[in-house]
């Protein structure tokens, strides 16, 4: 099949910024959000995490909805500004027949459980997807995919298949996440968290850092021919599961090695700008991926982890890190990993320190989450 996959809209929604270029924009500033928290969400222990603000969500939501705020939740309204950011900038109606919505989420609206003003019905993740494509008029019953931290990759993926044998011409996939005391203590509990800014890939990691996001891709199917430079294009992707552990990832990289090799089949990985890694800053994930990306023969291609200036937003950070990452690479740079100075892990990796130029063509996005679940993207810009 000669038809391929690749974007044309995109909505971020984040503590950085309220668009794409906003947050990229700070990225490239080495800004970051994440910080001390004590005494919120009813939680007796300090956390480091970086948080919307509920203010400016609220003034973007209100400009796209006349009815006020109260009747949609916060993971809700961010999906739903980041996902009509993508639908204006692909100029598509998103009620047509042929439109499909994905949504990538691993806790959605759970906070509801402990307190809900809503139907009862609103805690669960098909009712959320079903809302924002409720608010677009579309006609088609979401997708949901909730599947631990690879959700935005597999998310996307989900979106391909739906373009290439599904009917329909175009997806719209969303990954959204909001904290909750269910969420951060979940973590806690894990003693997963960092009590300061995470470090990805450092030697002296100490955990990671939660954050709230929404980001929004649109994609169609056409042919290459067709498409502008600097048109964001999906070159492979794959997603293994090798059954490690219920939250342990593989110590052999196992799972995400088959990943990267099937995304990168038939294709030149000398052409890889970089790899944007998961990078959580935890001892066993930031370990395996090296051990991966090593026995791939990848040790000397540029990684970064951007979840220094942002945090590891769950469900969303599949789709939001492919955003910036795809920035960059139009921009023919590769961003710092922010927090690491001291890179170490068990097998070594081109760690990126200060940002560099690059004249690559392509990068590679890796993610990986509980039940041994990884996942691997590769990405072309059209020259």
């Amino acid at each position: 099949m000669n038809d391929i996959i690749y974007k044309i809209g995109e909505g971020v929604v984040s503590p950085l910024g309220m668009t794409a270029g906003a947050v990229y924009e700070a990225l490239c500033k080495g800004e970051s959000r994440a910080q001390r928290y004590e005494n919120t969400f009813g939680l007796p222990e300090p956390f480091f995490a970086s948080l919307l603000d509920e203010d400016k969500l609220d003034s973007a939501f209100s400009a796209l909805w006349d009815y006020g705020t109260e009747s949609y939740t916060k993971v809700e309204k961010a999906a739903i500004v980041a996902a009509a950011q993508a639908i204006n900038e692909a100029n598509i109606a998103a009620d047509r027949e042929d439109v499909i919505f994905v949504l990538s989420t691993t806790k959605g609206n759970v906070d509801l459980l402990e307190n809900n003003p809503y139907e009862p019905e609103r805690p669960y993740l098909w009712r959320t997807a079903q809302l924002i494509t409720e608010y677009f008029d579309n006609p088609n019953t979401p997708i949901v995919v909730s599947n631990a931290c690879i959700s935005g990759c597999a998310a996307q993926i989900a979106a391909i298949n739906q373009l290439r044998y599904g009917g329909y011409k175009y997806a719209v996939v969303i990954g959204a996440e909001t904290l909750s005391k269910f969420v951060i203590s979940g973590f806690q509990s894990f003693k997963a968290l960092s009590p300061e800014r995470c470090k990805p890939f450092d030697a002296n990691r100490r955990g990671l850092n939660l954050g709230e996001a929404a980001a929004a891709i649109v994609y169609t199917i056409g042919a290459d021919e067709e498409l502008d430079a600097g048109t964001l294009i999906v070159q492979g992707a794959a997603i293994n599961n090798d059954a490690n552990h219920i939250s342990g990832p593989s110590r052999t990289g196992e799972g995400l090695l088959r990943s990267i090799t099937k995304a990168n089949e038939g294709f030149d990985t000398s052409r890889l700008a970089f790899i944007n890694a998961h990078g959580t800053a935890t001892l066993y994930n930031d370990d395996m991926e090296s051990i991966a990306i090593s026995r791939a023969g990848l040790q000397d291609v540029p990684v970064n982890s951007l979840k220094g200036y942002f945090g590891h937003t769950l469900g969303a950070a599949g789709i939001l890190e492919t955003i910036l990452s795809a920035h960059a690479l139009n921009h023919g740079r590769v961003l710092p990993t922010l927090g690491t100075d001291t890179p170490g892990t068990a097998a070594p990796v081109n760690v990126c320190l200060q940002s560099q130029a690059t004249h690559g063509d392509s990068f590679m996005k890796l993610i990986s989450g509980f039940g041994g679940s990884n996942a691997a993207m590769t990405f072309r810009v059209k020259r």
